[in-house]
């Protein structure tokens, strides 16, 4: 075979060499095009498995870790919760539209899949500057993508995050999780199990779109990147919706003994990753398959990413049932052939075997690298600058203003208002606190989730980035009142063969494993994305940690609102706070570097157990978390979400900017009733938290003073025109 040949599908010649070893031949063009998707990064993982071996993935909860289409643990009562994290980020960049769609679409079918009700969407999104006419269209874009997938199959979409960073302009990231829930008996997995049961192929007919899509994935992008339209799949969220219905239908009636998603790399993944977890084979005919173009080759409806498409295995005397269920959905299954015993995976196609090729080879042999890491040059160089050496600031209310109506922090409603939050009627928490709360009609309890990441922290210091990012997304869940019971994880990085990209992703991965394992969150699934550059520039190490948690009744929860004149304000947690890699430095004075503030992990475990138990107990009025923008920040929230007023006294023993707008992780502001102020102060102190009474809620102004010197006063309503509409202006 022509070298051009593997090479130009992604293949390396060690990696050609390695599949005639495997499969004691030269592979003909249909096998090595199945080859060339299930070993590409996307798949494969050939640069991070070794790494991602340090997360802790088991857990008195775990029912499902990583390796199926999503993690599952357990709720009690005979419940469990599902959910997942993916990436879609190289198709948003050339069609934003359908790459945001088929990413959702594609998230959704790997909670379905599994045998659960999908119950809520979450996103977490990059953008580059909204200033540049193509920043603005990958952004609308994007946005009514997610809604128009979401608001069409009736999923409710209740939180998310947006940063808006130059790194990102011509690669967006487009991260999409989905949770669901199911009664833990109807789990079902990916397995292509039982000699002679039938492979069955339901939903959308099969074409040319999204053929090679993981091999796009699994490279940089460029100015050529344009011309790979083709690659970008295209989405139907109403068969999605029947899909769903029906699949979820033949499950609970224990109608199939498996179920996979045709997701990336199309029927080659199904078919060779269901056969390989079963350790057994498969034949098929490439003829059965429903086509909606005429003369596609047999490589083409391997790896064609058409979506909306589901593989089943069934028993033959179950098949009648099946399709009948299917058919009424208005769906057509198609019986493509059987489950056999020798580990290959066989196609046929007119009547000629075109493919014979071990399961195990193709789904699980590739090569596991393990690249050069080296410190970048500019890690110690950023870390020496100091940002209090920049001139001291004048004007506090004209800061706090500015970064209120800075595109990361001010209010997302522009987007979210496109989303249907409330469709289902078991949201009672949505988009805009700090975590999201879903009500479970059946067990009465509730659900919190969050997704949290920051590509600057991770960026100045991936170590301690990756743990602050576990950190974060549990401290959100905590804040209102949740149990953190797992995460699930969207590893975006650039190029992993540059030995810097390397050792940013080596050293985010192990700082979230040691968080996950002091903070006893399991992680029970996730997505690697690398090669998230333009023209070899590459964006923020950008991991994105998906947080689920557990309330035992959903109505004993917190919300971040000031909301009762005469509350006692306090500040609980960690006093170490920093201007490194802060949103004063990039607004006020459009850097990044400096050190960031350190994270104690046994801190941060006793503050977010202390949060659990004082919401359980109904002795705070609210909670929120200070993150991006430090104390000043969380307090304007606080007042905007309530619509009350603060004055707050706060000795700042050193700079002001440090002490209202340093960032510091272990923080959270809480509201407190006066007649259980003194109570929770001693609840507080006990835990061996360190707790400061700061305040009260009162008026109608935002008030921070220092000794004799006032620093803010402002009034609600300014703040509210700053922080609400930044994106009208910008994109109406």
């Amino acid at each position: 075979m022509a070298e051009q040949s593997w090479r130009q599908l992604g293949l390396t010649d060690q990696e050609y060499a390695m599949i005639i070893e495997q499969i004691g031949r030269e592979p003909n063009l249909v096998e090595l095009n199945m080859y060339s998707v299930m070993w590409s990064e996307h798949c494969s993982y050939k640069h991070s498995q070794s790494a991602l071996k340090q997360f802790p993935t088991s857990g008195r909860r775990v029912i499902q870790g990583p390796g199926e289409n999503a993690g599952v643990v357990d709720i009690g009562d005979g419940w469990a919760a599902v959910f997942k994290i993916e990436s879609h980020n190289h198709p948003s960049a050339v069609e934003p539209y359908q790459g945001a769609a088929t990413g959702v679409g594609g998230i959704l079918r790997d909670i379905f899949t599994m045998g659960a009700q999908p119950v809520a969407f979450l996103n977490s999104l990059r953008f580059g500057n909204l200033e540049d006419a193509r920043g603005r269209y990958l952004f609308d874009g994007v946005v009514a993508g997610i809604g128009g997938y979401g608001n069409c199959v009736g999923i409710p979409t209740v939180g998310g995050e947006i940063y808006f960073e130059d790194c990102y302009q011509g690669n967006p990231l487009v991260n999409a999780m989905c949770v669901g829930i199911m009664p833990l008996e109807r789990l079902v997995l990916g397995k292509a199990v039982g000699v002679g049961n039938l492979i069955v192929l339901v939903g959308a007919r099969t074409g040319r779109d999204g053929i090679h899509g993981v091999t796009f994935a699994s490279e940089e992008l460029s100015q050529a990147s344009e011309e790979r339209r083709p690659a970008v799949q295209v989405g139907d969220p109403f068969l999605g919706k029947l899909l769903l219905e029906a699949t979820l239908e033949v499950i609970e009636k224990k109608l199939v003994v498996g179920v996979q998603d045709l997701g990336g790399a199309g029927l080659t993944c199904a078919l060779t990753e269901t056969a390989a977890r079963a350790g057994s084979g498969i034949t098929v005919e490439l003829d059965r398959v429903p086509l909606r173009e005429a003369g596609m080759h047999p490589f083409e409806i391997l790896t064609s990413e058409s979506q909306e498409r589901m593989l089943l295995i069934v028993e033959p005397d179950q098949y009648k049932a099946v399709e009948a269920v299917f058919r009424r959905w208005e769906l057509s299954p198609a019986v493509l052939g059987k489950v056999t015993a020798d580990g290959q995976v066989i196609a046929r196609f007119k009547g000629e075997e075109v493919v014979r090729v071990p399961a195990a080879s193709v789904s699980g042999g590739a090569p596991v690298y393990n690249p050069e890491a080296q410190e970048p040059e500019y890690f110690k160089r950023l870390a020496s600058l100091d940002p209090l050496d920049l001139p001291a600031v004048k004007d506090f209310n004209k800061a706090l203003i500015s970064i209120l109506s800075s595109p990361d922090i001010a209010s997302k409603e522009w987007v979210w208002r496109r989303y249907d939050f409330m469709v289902r009627t078991c949201t009672v928490q949505g988009p805009g606190g700090d975590a999201a709360v879903i009500r479970h009609r059946e067990s009465g309890k509730g659900l919190a989730m969050a997704v949290d990441g920051n590509g600057r922290y991770v960026y100045l210091n991936p170590y301690l980035g990756g743990m602050l990012a576990v950190a974060e997304a549990t401290r959100n869940v905590s804040c209102v009142g949740a149990e953190p019971i797992g995460i699930t994880d969207c590893l975006n990085f650039g190029n992993p063969e540059k030995p810097e990209i390397y050792w940013q992703f080596k050293q985010a991965v192990a700082g979230m494993a040691e968080a996950c394992r002091v903070l006893e969150v399991p992680v029970v699934g996730g997505n690697v994305s690398f090669y998230n550059e333009v023209e070899g520039e590459a964006i923020y190490p950008t991991p994105v940690v998906g947080a689920v948690g557990l309330l035992d009744h959903y109505e004993m929860q917190a919300k971040s609102a000031f909301v009762q004149e005469g509350d006692i304000i306090y500040l609980l947690g960690a006093k170490e706070v920093s201007l490194g890699g802060s949103q004063f430095l990039k607004k006020i004075h459009g850097q990044l570097y400096g050190k960031m503030a350190g994270l104690n992990l046994n801190l941060e475990k006793q503050l977010q157990d202390l949060l659990r138990y004082l919401i359980s107990e109904k002795l705070l009025q609210s909670a929120h978390d200070l993150a991006d923008g430090g104390l000043a920040l969380a307090l304007a929230e606080s007042c905007l979400a309530g619509g009350s007023g603060a004055i707050i006294k706060y000795n700042c023993t050193s700079r002001p900017e440090l002490e209202l707008f340093g960032e510091g992780p272990s923080r959270v502001l809480v509201s407190v009733s006066p007649e259980l102020g003194e109570r929770v102060k001693s609840i507080a102190t006990e835990s061996g938290i360190p707790v400061e009474e700061i305040g009260i809620v009162q008026g109608d102004l935002l008030q921070i003073t220092s000794g004799s010197d006032s620093l803010i006063e402002m009034k609600i309503a300014l703040m509210e025109r700053a922080y609400r509409e930044v994106f009208t202006w910008i994109m109406e």
